[in-house]
């Protein structure tokens, strides 16, 4: 069986909101569900979205849906966040509706940990953020990164850099969702994150 956690945040009550995070988690969504020949791919992914006070996604929440995802012992665990991302010399966060500073969001290490752990057979982490190149990166040594076996990381950017939007859209998730659409298609139609 396949999971995914799909995750996308516009609003935040304290730093600057976000426009095209929630669309491109929509669109993730739908390219998803189904392949190519319209077969089922990966069966009602969870979908969160924030885009007011009302359905806002705290870090509670969020870690809490993280976690849950990785826990089962499944073929795939996917889980894909678009929203703010912060990096600091403790390392790299998602920012969830009601971080304030950035650093008081979901370390990119509890991620990576529960990635870790999981049982399933392949974990795919996609990450349209700012600085959501620090996942695979051990704080203590920067220049260092340590993916385990089974996990497979794509990111907008790198640590150090800025994630982009425009047109409503984050160029990175634009991208993912044309190699999904058969872009990064082998000979035979497979898309693999390598392939991506």
């Amino acid at each position: 069986m396949r999971k995914a956690l799909i995750v996308g945040v516009d609003y935040y009550e304290k730093i600057g909101s976000l426009h095209g995070c929630v669309n491109d988690a929509l669109a993730v969504a739908g390219v998803l569900e189904e392949h190519a020949n319209h077969g089922t791919n990966f069966i009602t992914p969870n979908v969160l979205t924030a885009t007011s006070k009302e359905d806002a996604i705290t870090r509670r929440i969020l870690k809490e849906e993280v976690r849950r995802l990785f826990e089962w012992d499944e073929e795939i665990a996917l889980f894909y966040f678009a929203g703010h991302g912060y990096v600091e010399d403790t390392g790299g966060f998602l920012c969830a509706s009601d971080s304030e500073s950035g650093d008081d969001g979901l370390a990119l290490s509890e991620v990576m940990t529960f990635a870790h752990n999981s049982r399933a057979n392949n974990r795919i982490i996609i990450l349209d953020s700012c600085h959501s190149g620090a996942a695979a990166e051990r704080a203590t040594q920067q220049a260092v990164a340590e993916i385990p076996e089974g996990v497979t990381i794509l990111t907008a950017s790198t640590a150090e850099q800025y994630a982009m939007e425009e047109n409503g859209s984050g160029l990175f998730t634009g991208l993912l969702i044309d190699a999904l659409n058969g872009a990064a298609a082998n000979l035979v139609g497979d898309v693999t994150p390598g392939s991506i």
